[in-house]
C-alpha cells in the first residue's frame, strides 16, 4: 500500500450538478464535506495485484464549508490543475500534485451552485450562483467578468467543447439558455420545454448535426419556441446538439442551429432489482447525463432507483436503452445517482465513475457496462470499530449516517469488500460488539438508546431489544449472565449482552429473548454490596477476557471492579477524576499470562492509567479495596481519551485515540510512547488493532473517515505538544462547524454531537442541500427576532404607531424618569406637544356599553322614533304587533328600558362586540352583571383568558367552581410559562404536592424546596427526592458546592463529600475530607485527605500537605512519609540536585534545621512534631504503611512520583530501625534502592546510600548478626548495589582529572538503566566516560591519595558482585526474554508471509517475506552463526524449557531480591583493567572473563565476549 494509509473516505456530497470529475491518465476527484478526495485509478494506482486498481491518494483541504462544485482542467499539460466552489463563497484553483491552492476568488455574494472549467480556454473557470449571477474568471491574468442573464436560480452550467464563448446554463424552473460570453452574456437560445429543475447539461462530443439521423422537418412532439428575435445563422449557432436532464423525468435533445428540441426521452419506471430501498419512501430523482466521447449516438443517464441507462439515439421514434450491469445482481447503485464522469486510464480503458446517495463511488467499464469496483464511504462520524473474534479480518464500523458496515479487510479480490446494514437502525450507530463465539452475531447501540442484534450472514432485519436507554448507548459488552437472568430453570444463554447508556444505567439483555425486559444491574450491585449511598452514573463497561470480572467506569472518574456471579464489589479505583470514556483489559494469550490482569483506562482528562489488578483479584478481599496508585501512567495526549485497544500481537502494547486528533501507540510496561498517527483531520473516536497484521491499526474520527495505517510508517513518536498541537487544531478547525440548534447543552460525552449531512437522510435535506439543521436554526432565530420588539410593547405596539409611547403601562410611573433624564431625553427625542393630550384621551376609561351609548347619540328624528317605539311597547295592553316587535329588535339599546329578556339580548350583543374588538375583560364584566359567573369562567378558561380578578370573584359562584377555576388558571399560567405564580395559586387551594411537582418539573428547585419545607412534614420522601434531583442537575452543571448542600439536605453525606471532591483541586478535596470526617465517613475522609495532600505535594506546598493529612488519624503513617520526603527534598535542594529543585516551596518550620545526619534529623522531627516516642507508636505507623503497595517503576516514571515511592520505603526502613527490626529495615532500604536503579535515576540511588548508609553496610551486617537470618539474601543484594555504585564512582573518578568524593551521585548515569546491559551494547569505554557537563560540586575536592588508598579496598569488595548463582539466574532470565521476543518476531513474520501469499506475492510484500524466511532470532544479531543459521521452532522451545527449568531450581531467596547485573560489573571492571592495568588484579580480571565466557552467550553480551575473551 506504500506510504499512504488505506482510507474509507467521507461520502461524496449530494444534490450537486458537478462535484466529481476525472482527467485522462487516471485521476479522479470528488467533493466530500469541505474537502476534495483524490483517487488514482488504473495501473499507476499501486494497488495490491489481484485487487481493483484504484487507491485513495490524498485530500485537498482548505474550504471551510461544504464543497458544491469540482472540475478538472482537461487541457494537456495542465491535468494537475482543478477548481472547486464552496458554500463559503470561494472558488479555489488547486495543484493536485502539491495539494495546495494556486489561487482563489470570492466574487460571488450568494451560494455558488454551478462550476465548470472551460474545455476550450486553458485558464477560464465559469461559476454560477443561486441568484442567477455568472462569473467568468481567467486565473492566469486574474481577470473576471460579471454576467447577469436571468433572475433565476442556476442549477448547472456546461461550457461548449466546440466553441470557447458558448455556455449552456440550466435553471431551477426548467429554463435552459445558451449564452455567448464574448457578447456580455447575450442569450443565443432560450430553450423551453422542461418544467422542473435542470440537473445536468451535456454537449454532443461531435460538432455539427450529422451524427444523429433525426428528421429535422418532423415535429418532435413540441412546437418551436423562438427567442423573440430572428437569429442569423452563424457558425456559432450552427451545428451542435445539447442534452439536458431534468427533475421532470425527461431527457431532451436540443438542436443549437434551430434553437428547439428534437428528441424527448422519458425515463422508464424500472422494476427494482435487489436494491435495498425502503418501499415507504417516495421515489426521488436526480437525472444526470454523460455523452460518451467516442459514441456520439449513445447517451448515459441516471434513473429513479440508481440504475444507469445507455440510450440509443439512432432511433428517435422509440425508446431504446440498455441497462448497465444487466447480468449481475446487486452491482447497481441502490439510490439515486448524482454525478457521472468519464475517465481514460493509462492503458486506454474507457471508464465511467458514478457517485450516489447510497454513499458508494462505482467505476464502470464502458466496453462491457459492468461494474469494475466500488469505493464505499461514510456519511457520518465513525463512532465505533470492532473486529470479529470469529470471522478473522471482518471489521464492523458504526457511523453517524445510520448504517453499519462490515468490511472484509482480508479479501483477496477487493480491498474494499464492504457490506452495508441499515434496516432497523434509523439513528447514529454509537457502539458495536461482536459475539465472542457465534459467527456473524453483531450487537449495536444507537444514539437514540436502541440496542439490537444483527446476523450479518442473513438479510433479515435485526432483533431490537424492547428496553431502550433514555440516552445514547455508550458501550456494549458480552459477558456471563448475572442474577436475575442467571437464575431460574431451563436453558439459559451462556453469554448475555450488557449495554451502558448516557443516562448512567447498565442493562443486561437476554439475546435469546430481546423482546423480554432487560435488567438494570444497579439493583443487583446495591443488594449484593448493601450500598446505602447513591450509585455513580456509569459511562463504560468492560469484561475481563475470562468473564469473571467486570469493570464499570463512572462519570465521576472512579472505576468499580465487580466479581461474578453476584457482582460483588472487590475494588474501587480512584484515579481519574473526570468522566471515564474507555476501559480495556489486556488479552490472555501473551507470553506472560499475568499481563491479563492489566486494565487500561482513559477519561476526559487526557492521561491514561494502567492498573495491575492481579493481587486484588486473587486475594478476593472481604471488603472493597480502594486503589489510588496506578501501575503505569501514560501521559502525552492533550485532550480527552475516547478509545483504547491492546495489541493482540504484543505484550503490553496499547493504542489510544484522543480528541487531540491523534492515535498513540504505547509500550505500557516501559511507559514509553512508540509512534503517533496524525492522518485524521478531526477528533478521534475509536481505534482498533488489526488481528492479523501486528503493524496495522484502524482508527475512526469525526472527520467521517476510517484510516488503516502502519505503526512502522509513522514519523512521530508522541502526540503533538505546544505549537504542533496548535497546528493540528488549525487543521481540525478547517472542518465544517456543526450548526447546533439552540437547545440545552448536552451533558453526555463524545457520541452526542450534531453532525453535518448526517442521519439516514431518508427524509432530510434536499432543497437546502446543506445540513438538516440549517433551516430550523434560521426559523428559530427569525421567531426570536420577531418576538423581540413585542416584549416591551405588548399588544399596544400593534395599535400605536409611535415607538416613543410604546409602553401601555401607567404613564404616571414613566414621567418621573422623563423628568430625571430631561437633559438628555428632551434634547434627543422631545415628543410633539399634542402627545400628552393624546395620552390623556387614551387614559379615559373605555365605555362598558359603547354600542347603546353610540345609538343614543344619533339624529333627533331617530331618538324621537325610539321614544315612540318604547312608549308603544310599554303601554300596549295587548300582544305587540309584528311591526313593534321588529322595531324593538332593531333598537336593542331600548332593552335598558324594557324587560329583562330584552336586556339580556342587549348585553349579549354588547358582549360579542367587546370580544370582536379584543376586550374580553369588558365582556367578563357584562356577564358578571348578568349574574352568569360560571359561564364567564368557563368561556374565559376555554379561551385562555382567565385573570386574577375573575378567579378572585369565583367564590361567588360556589366553592367547587372556585376550585375548578383556580386549577384552570394554574394550567393557563403554565402555558404562559408563569410556573411560580401557577404554583402559588395551587397552594391557595391546598394542592401542595401538585404545586411542588409543578415547580420541580420546570426546574424551579429552590422554590419547590422552600414550599415543600414550609408545608410538608420533615420526613416526607418528596423533600429528599427534591434535594437529590436538584443535586444531580447541579452536579452535572459543575455547581459542586451547591450540589453538596443538596445531598446534605437529603441526608446523603457520602455523596456530598464525593461531589465536593469532584473538582479535584486541593481546596475542594480538603473541604470534602473535612466534611466526610464530620459525618463519620472515615474511610472516604482518609482517601480524600490523602488525595488533597498529593495535590499540594505537586505544588510543593509541604505545610498544606501536612495540614490535610492531620485530618485523619489513620494517615499518621503518610504524614511520616511526607515529612521524610520534605526533609529529603530540602537535603537535595541544598546539594543543588535537580530532583530537589523547586521554584517555590512552602516548607514546614522543622525542615529548616540542617545540622547533623539526615536520619537523626528525621527521627528528631518525628518525635517533636508527630509525638512518635515509643516503639509501639512506631510499630503502629509501620503497620499502616506496610499495607500500601506501590507498583514497580520504569525509566519514564515522573521524578516526583518516584521520590514519593522511595520515601515510602525509606520511612518503613527508619521505622523498622526504631523498633530494632533490622531485617525489615534492610528489605525496605533495598526496595528504595531498587526503585531508583530500575528508574535509571542513579543520583537518587547514591543519595539514598550517602544519607541512610553513610558508612556502608557494615553496621547493618553487625545488627543482623546471624548469617542464617531471613534477611541475609536481601542484605547481600543491598551490599551488592552499594559496591556497584562505588564501582561506577571509581571508574568515573579515574576518567576525571580532579576526582570528587561524590562523583557518581553527581552524574547522570549515562550507561545503565533497567536494561543496563543493552545500553552498554552500544557504548565504548570512551563513550561511556562522563563529559564535563556536571555542575560544580558543593563539596571540596579530595586529594588523589585517598583514591589510591581506597581503590584496592573497593576493588576487593567487587568480588561480592561476581556471584555465580546470580550470573546464572540472570543469564537464564535473559535467555527466556530473548526466546520470547524471537518467538513473537517469528509469529509476526509468519503472519506477514501468509498475507503475502494471500495477495499472490505482491511486489510490496517481497521483502518482508524474505525476512520471514530468515531466522526468527533477529537478523540484526551481531553473531555470524545466528545470521547464517536460522533457529528452528523446536530448538527455541527447547531453549525456553531449559531456561525455565534452571530458573525454577534456584532458591526463592535468590529470585526474590534483585541483584546488579553481574556481567555488566564484569565489563566495567575489564574496562578499568584495560585502561589502568595496575588498578585491577589479574585474578579479578580472569574471574570476570570466565563469567563472561560462561554466561555471555545472549545477544546483549556476545560482542563483549568476543572483545575481552578472544
Amino acid at each position: 500500500m506504500g506510504q499512504e494509509p488505506r482510507t474509507l473516505p467521507p461520502s461524496p456530497n449530494w444534490y450537486c450538478a458537478r462535484c466529481s470529475d476525472a482527467v485522462p491518465g487516471g485521476l479522479f476527484g470528488f467533493a466530500a464535506r469541505t474537502s476534495i478526495f483524490l483517487v488514482r485509478v488504473g495501473p499507476g494506482a499501486g494497488a495490491i495485484p489481484g485487487t481493483p486498481s484504484f487507491r485513495v491518494i490524498g485530500e485537498l483541504v482548505g474550504h471551510t464549508e461544504r464543497v458544491s462544485g469540482f472540475t478538472f482542467s482537461l487541457h494537456p499539460g495542465q491535468h494537475n490543475l482543478c477548481a472547486s466552489s464552496s458554500d463559503d463563497g470561494t472558488v479555489k484553483i488547486w495543484d493536485v500534485e502539491t495539494k495546495t491552492v494556486v489561487t482563489e476568488h470570492a466574487l460571488h455574494q450568494h451560494t455558488i451552485s454551478a462550476l465548470h472549467w472551460s474545455p476550450r480556454v486553458k485558464d477560464l473557470i465559469i461559476s454560477g450562483d443561486e441568484k442567477g449571477v455568472v462569473f467568468c474568471y481567467w486565473f492566469n491574468r486574474n481577470d473576471s467578468q460579471y454576467l447577469f442573464i436571468e433572475p433565476r436560480t442556476i442549477f448547472c452550467l456546461t461550457c461548449s467543447p466546440h466553441h470557447e464563448d458558448l455556455v449552456a446554463i440550466g435553471y431551477k424552473d426548467g429554463i435552459v439558455v445558451i449564452i455567448d460570453i464574448s457578447k456580455k452574456g447575450e442569450v443565443i437560445h432560450r430553450l423551453r420545454g422542461h418544467d422542473d429543475e435542470i440537473h445536468s447539461i451535456a454537449w454532443c462530443p461531435l460538432p455539427g448535426e450529422d451524427c444523429l439521423s433525426i428528421n429535422q422537418e418532423e415535429n418532435s412532439e413540441e412546437p418551436e419556441i423562438p427567442n423573440g428575435k430572428v437569429i442569423a445563422q452563424s457558425p456559432v449557432t450552427k451545428g451542435c446538439y445539447l442534452a439536458t436532464g431534468s427533475k421532470d423525468q425527461t431527457i431532451r435533445i436540443w438542436s443549437c442551429s434551430r434553437g428547439r428540441g428534437v428528441m424527448i426521452l422519458k425515463l422508464p419506471f424500472l422494476k427494482r432489482r435487489g436494491g435495498g430501498i425502503d418501499p415507504t419512501v417516495k421515489e426521488r430523482l436526480w437525472l444526470t447525463l454523460h455523452w460518451p466521447k467516442d459514441q456520439p449516438t449513445q447517451l448515459v443517464s441516471s434513473s429513479f432507483g440508481g440504475e444507469l441507462l445507455l440510450w440509443d439515439l439512432t432511433q428517435s421514434w422509440r425508446r431504446k436503452y440498455t441497462l448497465f450491469s444487466a447480468s449481475s445482481e446487486g452491482q447497481n447503485h441502490s439510490r439515486i445517482v448524482f454525478n457521472l464522469c468519464p475517465l481514460q486510464t493509462e492503458d486506454d480503458k474507457q471508464l465511467l465513475l458514478s457517485t450516489s446517495m447510497d454513499r458508494d463511488v462505482k467505476c464502470w467499464d464502458m466496453a462491457t457496462l459492468e461494474c469494475c469496483w466500488t469505493l464505499p464511504s461514510l456519511g457520518g462520524f465513525a463512532y465505533s470499530l470492532a473486529f470479529s473474534p470469529v470471522d478473522t479480518g471482518c471489521l464492523a464500523i458504526g457511523a453517524g449516517d445510520g448504517m453499519i458496515r462490515v468490511w472484509n479487510t482480508i479479501s483477496i479480490k477487493n480491498s474494499y469488500d464492504v457490506k452495508n446494514f441499515w434496516q432497523g437502525v434509523k439513528s447514529k450507530v454509537t457502539a458495536l460488539c461482536w459475539h465472542p463465539t457465534k459467527e456473524g452475531c453483531l450487537a449495536f447501540g444507537t444514539d437514540d438508546g436502541k440496542v439490537g442484534l444483527y446476523d450479518t450472514y442473513s438479510s433479515k432485519p435485526p432483533q431490537i431489544s424492547s428496553t431502550y436507554h433514555k440516552k445514547t448507548v455508550y458501550s456494549l459488552a458480552w459477558g456471563p449472565p448475572v442474577p436475575p437472568m442467571s437464575l431460574g430453570e431451563g436453558d439459559r444463554p451462556s453469554l448475555t449482552l450488557y449495554s451502558c447508556g448516557g443516562e448512567g444505567t447498565v442493562l443486561q439483555h437476554n439475546p435469546w429473548k430481546l423482546s423480554g425486559e432487560a435488567f438494570d444491574i444497579n439493583k443487583l450491585i446495591r443488594d449484593t454490596n448493601s450500598i446505602r449511598y447513591k450509585l455513580p452514573v456509569h459511562t463504560e463497561i468492560s469484561w475481563k477476557a475470562d468473564g469473571k470480572i467486570i469493570a464499570l467506569g463512572n462519570e465521576d472518574g472512579s472505576i468499580e471492579i465487580l466479581q461474578v456471579p453476584n457482582l460483588k464489589l472487590i475494588c474501587t479505583i480512584q484515579q481519574h477524576h473526570k468522566l471515564v470514556n474507555a476501559i480495556s483489559w489486556h488479552h490472555e494469550h501473551g507470553s506472560q499470562p499475568e499481563l491479563s490482569y492489566l486494565m487500561a483506562s482513559g477519561s476526559n482528562n487526557a492521561v491514561i492509567y494502567v492498573h495491575n489488578l492481579k493481587t486484588v483479584i486473587e486475594s478476593n478481599p472481604e471488603s472493597p479495596v480502594t486503589i489510588t496508585e496506578p501501575y503505569r501512567t501514560l501521559s502525552g495526549h492533550t485532550a480527552k481519551i475516547t478509545s483504547l485497544a491492546w495489541s493482540p500481537h504484543h505484550d503490553g502494547r496499547l493504542v489510544s485515540a484522543s480528541y487531540d486528533g491523534t492515535a498513540q501507540v504505547w509500550d505500557t510496561l516501559r511507559e514509553e510512547p512508540l509512534c503517533n498517527f496524525r492522518g485524521h483531520r478531526g477528533r478521534l473516536l475509536c481505534v482498533v488493532w488489526s488481528p492479523l497484521d501486528p503493524d496495522c491499526i484502524y482508527s475512526g474520527a469525526d472527520d467521517f473517515c476510517v484510516y488503516r495505517w502502519l505503526t512502522s510508517m509513522q514519523e512521530h513518536s508522541r502526540p503533538p505538544q505546544g505549537k504542533k498541537s496548535i497546528e493540528l487544531e488549525k487543521k481540525r478547525l478547517s472542518q465544517p462547524k456543526p450548526k447546533l440548534k439552540k437547545k440545552k447543552k448536552p451533558t453526555s460525552r463524545a457520541p452526542i454531537k450534531q453532525e453535518l449531512y448526517d442521519g439516514n437522510e431518508e427524509d432530510s435535506m434536499r432543497e437546502s442541500a446543506g445540513p438538516v439543521e440549517n433551516g430550523s436554526v434560521s426559523d428559530q432565530e427569525g421567531e426570536e427576532e420577531a418576538q423581540g420588539p413585542e416584549l416591551p410593547c405588548g399588544v399596544a405596539s400593534a395599535v400605536s404607531r409611535e415607538p416613543v409611547i410604546c409602553p401601555p403601562v401607567s404613564v404616571g410611573f414613566e414621567q418621573p424618569k422623563v423628568t430625571v433624564n430631561n437633559k438628555v431625553t428632551l434634547l434627543k427625542k422631545e415628543p410633539p406637544k399634542e402627545k400628552p393630550e393624546a395620552l390623556l384621551k387614551k387614559r379615559k376609561a373605555r365605555s362598558i356599553l359603547p354600542l347603546i351609548t353610540s345609538l343614543d347619540h344619533r339624529s333627533k328624528e331617530e331618538l324621537h322614533q325610539d321614544c315612540l317605539v318604547l312608549a308603544t311597547a310599554k303601554h300596549s295592553k295587548a300582544e305587540l304587533n309584528e311591526d313593534v316587535s321588529a322595531a324593538l329588535e332593531e333598537r336593542i339599546h331600548l332593552g335598558l328600558f324594557t324587560d329583562r329578556a330584552t336586556l339580556y339580548r342587549m348585553i349579549e350583543v354588547e358582549g360579542k362586540g367587546h370580544l370582536e374588538n379584543g376586550h374580553p375583560e369588558l365582556f367578563h364584566q357584562l356577564m358578571l352583571w348578568k349574574g352568569d359567573l360560571k359561564g364567564v369562567l368557563q368561556s374565559a378558561a376555554e379561551r385562555g383568558e382567565l385573570t386574577d380578578n375573575l378567579v378572585a370573584m369565583a367564590p361567588v359562584a360556589g366553592y367547587h367552581v372556585w376550585l375548578w377555576a383556580v386549577e384552570a388558571f394554574a394550567k393557563q399560567l403554565c402555558f404562559q410559562e408563569q410556573y411560580v405564580k401557577a404554583a402559588s395559586h395551587l397552594l391557595s387551594i391546598h394542592k401542595v404536592y401538585e404545586a411542588v411537582e409543578l415547580l420541580k418539573s420546570h426546574h424551579f428547585y429552590r422554590e419547590a424546596i422552600a414550599v415543600a419545607k414550609a408545608r410538608l412534614r420533615p420526613e416526607d420522601p418528596i423533600l429528599k427526592d427534591l434535594y437529590l434531583s436538584w443535586g444531580a442537575i447541579l452536579e452535572k452543571d459543575g455547581h459542586y458546592a451547591v450540589a453538596a448542600k443538596c445531598y446534605l439536605g437529603a441526608g446523603s453525606a457520602y455523596d456530598a463529600a464525593k461531589v465536593l471532591a469532584k473538582k479535584g483541586d486541593a481546596a475542594s478535596l480538603k473541604t470534602a475530607a473535612e466534611l466526610a470526617s464530620v459525618v463519620g465517613e472515615d474511610e472516604l475522609s482518609a482517601s480524600l485527605a490523602l488525595r488533597c495532600a498529593q495535590e499540594l505535594l505537586l505544588a510543593r506546598n509541604w505545610v498544606g500537605a501536612q495540614e490535610a493529612l492531620q485530618l485523619h488519624e489513620s494517615l499518621k503513617g503518610q504524614r511520616l512519609v511526607f515529612c521524610l520526603l520534605e526533609l529529603l527534598s530540602k537535603h537535595l535542594e541544598e546539594r543543588q540536585l535537580a530532583e530537589g529543585k523547586s521554584s517555590s516551596s512552602s516548607y514546614n518550620a522543622w525542615s529548616t534545621d540542617t545540622e547533623g545526619p539526615l536520619v537523626e534529623r528525621i527521627t528528631a522531627v518525628w518525635k517533636s512534631a508527630f509525638s512518635l516516642d515509643t516503639p509501639e507508636q512506631c510499630q503502629a505507623a509501620f503497620q499502616q504503611l506496610q499495607n500500601i503497595k506501590y507498583p514497580s517503576v520504569t525509566n519514564n516514571t515522573p521524578s516526583k512520583q518516584l521520590l514519593l515511592h522511595i520515601c515510602h520505603d525509606l520511612t518503613l526502613a527508619v521505622l523498622s530501625q526504631q523498633v530494632a527490626s533490622w531485617d525489615k529495615s534492610v528489605e525496605a532500604l533495598l526496595r528504595a534502592v531498587v526503585r531508583s536503579y530500575d528508574s535509571g535515576n542513579f543520583t537518587i540511588m547514591q543519595e539514598v546510600y550517602s544519607a541512610f548508609l553513610p558508612d556502608g553496610c557494615d553496621h547493618l551486617r553487625d545488627k543482623l548478626g546471624d548469617l542464617q537470618s531471613p534477611a541475609t539474601p536481601a542484605f547481600k543484594s543491598l551490599e551488592a548495589f552499594f559496591i556497584y555504585g562505588r564501582l561506577y564512582e571509581f571508574w568515573w573518578a579515574l576518567s576525571r582529572p580532579c576526582p570528587e568524593s561524590s562523583v557518581w551521585g553527581r552524574t547522570a548515569h549515562t550507561g545503565t538503566s533497567a536494561e543496563q546491559s543493552q545500553q552498554l551494547d552500544n557504548a565504548s569505554p570512551e563513550e561511556r566516560d562522563p563529559q564535563s557537563s556536571q555542575p560544580e560540586s558543593s563539596r571540596p575536592p579530595e586529594p588523589d591519595r585517598r583514591l589510591t588508598e581506597g581503590s584496592e579496598q573497593m576493588l576487593n569488595a567487587c568480588k561480592e558482585l561476581f556471584s555465580e548463582k546470580h550470573a546464572c539466574l540472570q543469564n537464564s532470565q535473559r535467555t527466556v526474554a530473548e526466546v520470547q521476543e524471537t518467538l513473537a518476531e517469528m509469529i509476526r513474520q509468519h503472519q506477514k508471509s501468509q498475507l503475502c501469499k494471500s495477495t499472490v506475492n505482491g511486489p510490496d510484500k517481497d521483502d518482508p517475506e524474505q525476512e520471514a524466511g530468515q531466522s526468527g532470532s533477529s537478523s540484526q544479531s551481531p553473531c555470524k552463526e545466528e545470521k547464517n543459521e536460522p533457529v528452528s521452532l523446536p530448538e527455541l522451545t527447547k531453549r525456553l524449557t531449559e531456561a525455565n527449568e534452571r530458573i525454577a531450581n534456584f532458591p526463592e531467596n535468590v529470585k526474590t531480591w534483585p541483584f546488579p547485573d553481574v556481567l555488566e560489573c564484569c565489563l566495567v571492571l575489564l574496562h578499568i583493567g584495560s585502561r589502568w592495568p595496575t588498578r585491577v588484579t589479574q585474578e579479578m580480571q580472569q574471574q570476570a572473563k570466565e563469567l563472561l565466557q560462561k554466561y555471555g552467550n545472549t545477544q546483549v553480551y556476545t560482542r563483549y565476549c568476543q572483545t575481552f575473551c578472544m
